[in-house]
């Protein structure tokens, strides 16, 4: 039995003990509850302030911390494939990772590993550590060395990116997360930024302009036998970017569940301007087309278990109020239409509302929290929520208008007690609650495939196909293309015999493989055709 079930039923346990014997049948509540605790402001720099964020959680009735301890190509933590972060944190041996779960484990608080996927670094000056990224891979290397993202002129304006598009970068960003999942008992692992940059060039202010390093824009050129440098609108060059973050996405969720099934894997992903159902659906909205994070598949091919959707929405923005921050916009609206579409495109899997406390009053935020919580009108419920953030928990904080520590202390006592900032009782956070289950997790019906194509030699097969299919039957279950690595991988399969073929004009026939998939488990495999 591992330790997130043992704490699962202590927590049942000592519920049931504390209820009246007349209640004490009524399961707790189940619900995500989270603090975004970002990694530029105060929460994991030393002892004390884990301690005080531990305590804030407690207080609050939240019973998880989305911590970012990947912040810009490096760690707060010490056992990581990124360096440890060059932040004025506390000195060796502090680990802040692993005191803030050895805290928040002790008083029954998940932990949720937040790292940025492809921003590197900031600024001109270089990090000091010589084996950060930015100085082995960053833009002072040239030719594969240079795993650096530019837009379609060239420019990087902002922070310096990692290319997903280059393999090399991509399997960087992969291990970053993995590495994580192998080295700290994490209860989840948080992409955030998994999505080509904001600042598009003002030809295209509604198409992406990033992704052309010469890398990955010559891999782009092998897919499809193009030879020109595509413009930012072309629609085979966005779906050919969008790929390159799923495959991501997906090789962390497999290659994870692989190390430990029961981490949560998560993303905080974009919810820019009106909902999908205003705007024409799904590949309509913002997200998919300007950021090319395609994170309605990710939740439909069930390579995410949570969805935290960054909602930041101004609750006092109507129409008609033109108020600092409103910029003409129906925010209170967008933030609506976005819940009601995310409550439903979950697909068997989950979401939690992420809203912006740094953006509101404590009590537009609870009423926004109410509305994150409460169901769709097709009568389908989040499983959570998230704010954003611990540092500044209110507009007043925001704008430096009293201490951080008081805002947060009022917002504690609008979440767990009547008060004048919400007129409904019980108040909205009134008990606690557990983190839901991961059912198809816990209690699996499906299994996983993931494997690699290379020569005998281990030179990869980047961009091949290949068929899963039905071994008795030679039905086609799926087919994928391998990434520059030669990995690839299925998701949800039912347990079975199958055949994998590599179909591909580069391999000297079809050659593949049988695989065997079992419930709850990932079958990894290797197959080496020729080349022809």
């Amino acid at each position: 039995m591992n330790r997130r079930t043992v704490m699962a039923l202590l927590t049942l346990a000592l519920v049931a003990v504390a209820m009246p014997a007349a209640a004490a049948a009524e399961a707790p509540r189940e619900e995500f509850r989270a603090y975004w605790v970002d990694a530029f402001n105060e929460g994991l720099y030393n002892e004390a302030e884990i301690d005080e964020l531990v305590a804030a959680t407690k207080a609050a009735n939240m019973n998880a911390i989305v911590a970012q301890v990947g912040r810009r190509g490096d760690c707060f933590c010490n056992r990581a494939m990124m360096p440890r972060t060059q932040a004025a944190i506390a000195p060796l041996p502090f680990d802040p990772l692993q005191s803030l779960i050895d805290k928040a484990h002790a008083e029954g608080i998940e932990v949720h590993a937040w790292i940025i996927a492809t921003a590197i670094w900031q600024g001109s000056t270089p990090p000091r550590d010589p084996a950060h990224v930015y100085n082995t891979h960053g833009p002072s290397k040239s030719g594969y060395d240079n795993w650096v993202m530019t837009r379609y002129d060239g420019s990087r304006p902002g922070d310096t990116y990692l290319d997903p598009g280059h393999p090399a970068a991509a399997e960087y960003i992969v291990r970053m997360y993995t590495s994580i999942v192998e080295n700290y008992d994490v209860d989840g692992i948080n992409f955030d930024r998994i999505r080509y940059p904001d600042g598009q060039l003002a030809t295209w202010p509604k198409d992406n302009s990033w992704g052309y390093n010469p890398v990955a824009l010559a891999r782009f050129h092998a897919a499809t036998g193009r030879s020109d440098r595509p413009l930012p609108n072309d629609a085979q060059w966005s779906q050919w970017r969008r790929d390159q973050i799923t495959n991501i996405v997906r090789k962390v969720y497999l290659q994870s569940y692989a190390i430990d099934p029961d981490v949560r894997i998560s993303a905080d992903t974009i919810t820019y301007g009106d909902g999908p159902d205003q705007l024409g659906g799904w590949e309509a909205s913002r997200p998919y087309r300007e950021t090319l994070q395609d994170w309605r598949a990710w939740m439909e091919e069930g390579i995410l278990d949570l969805n935290i959707p960054m909602n930041y929405k101004r609750e006092f923005c109507v129409v008609g109020n033109e108020a600092p921050g409103c910029f003409g916009f129906p925010q209170r609206a967008w933030y609506e239409h976005w819940n009601e579409y995310i409550k439903d495109h979950q697909y068997e899997r989950q979401a939690a509302i992420g809203s912006a406390l740094y953006l509101n009053s404590i009590s537009d935020s609870v009423i926004q929290i109410r509305k994150a919580l409460a169901p769709s009108a097709a009568g389908n419920r989040s499983y959570g929520w998230a704010g954003y953030s611990y540092a500044n928990p209110d507009s007043l904080a925001t704008t430096n208008q009293r201490p951080r520590d008081t805002s947060r202390a009022e917002l504690t006592r609008a979440l767990t007690q009547p008060s004048e900032y919400d007129p409904i009782t019980p108040p909205v956070f009134a008990d606690d609650a557990v983190v839901p289950e991961m059912t198809w997790k816990t209690q699996p019906t499906e299994g996983h495939v993931m494997g690699t194509v290379t020569t005998a030699a281990g030179v990869p097969f980047d961009q091949v196909w290949l068929e899963l299919r039905d071994a008795e039957t030679d039905e086609l279950i799926a087919r994928r293309l391998t990434d520059g690595s030669g990995w690839f991988g299925f998701v949800g399969l039912a347990p079975g015999r199958y055949k994998l073929l590599v179909v591909n004009d580069r391999v000297d026939g079809r050659r593949g493989a049988v695989v065997t998939v079992t419930a709850g488990e990932v079958t990894t495999v290797q197959i080496q055709p020729k080349a022809r």
